[in-house]
């Protein structure tokens, strides 16, 4: 079996630009592939946190005494509108053979957390991950970024960032939102004059 490398971009313009200068023009219903090289990508995030309502049904009507909402452990879900492409990016990702996938998703806290979710959704097990950092998608930049690739491990504390960052914008939004519309929401409708 001939093993392919597997990059995986954040869009698909960044996956053109990759497969424009790895020279991979093989175009499929979400991806490129030649006889080296697989190239797909993420369209931004494909996976996020459920709703509460996920959690327990009684979340789904906003109630004071439920708040704060602070869930024990946080549960992801395909994002409905990206699903397509999710699936695409999952079964390449778990290819028998593909050895080896780069992360080429933006270089920095958001880029790392959209493909760490996609991975821990796809359930990925035994692939070499590199991560590709570059600043430019020039020619010179991007075969820079893949010959210096480090493993992926070496951004955990990255990722561990980013999950945490999101998870607190997560735990504000729905709290705040809630309350602020629960002790306020009223007030503002009777001044206002409308339903809500």
């Amino acid at each position: 079996m001939t093993h392919k490398k597997l990059i995986i971009t954040e869009k698909p313009s960044v996956a053109q630009e990759f497969a424009k200068v790895l020279r991979v023009s093989g175009r499929n219903d979400g991806y490129i592939e030649n006889g080296e090289y697989v190239i797909s990508w993420c369209v931004g995030h494909l996976v996020g946190l459920v709703y509460p309502e996920s959690y327990d049904m009684k979340y789904k009507k906003w109630r004071l005494e439920d708040l704060p909402f602070l869930p024990k452990e946080f549960k992801y879900q395909v994002i409905d509108g990206v699903s397509k492409q999710f699936a695409i990016v999952s079964r390449l990702l778990n290819r028998p053979d593909v050895d080896t996938i780069y992360i080429c998703t933006d270089s920095g806290r958001e880029g790392e957390y959209i493909y760490r979710l996609v991975d821990q959704m796809a359930g990925v097990k035994g692939k070499t991950r590199k991560r590709v950092w570059i600043d430019s998608q020039t020619e010179e930049e991007i075969l820079r970024g893949i010959r210096d690739a480090k493993d992926w491990s070496e951004y955990d504390n990255l990722a561990a960032s980013a999950y945490l960052r999101a998870k607190e914008d997560y735990l504000m939004g729905i709290n705040f939102s809630r309350l602020l519309t629960l002790k306020y929401g009223p007030t503002i409708s009777a001044f206002l004059k409308a339903d809500r």
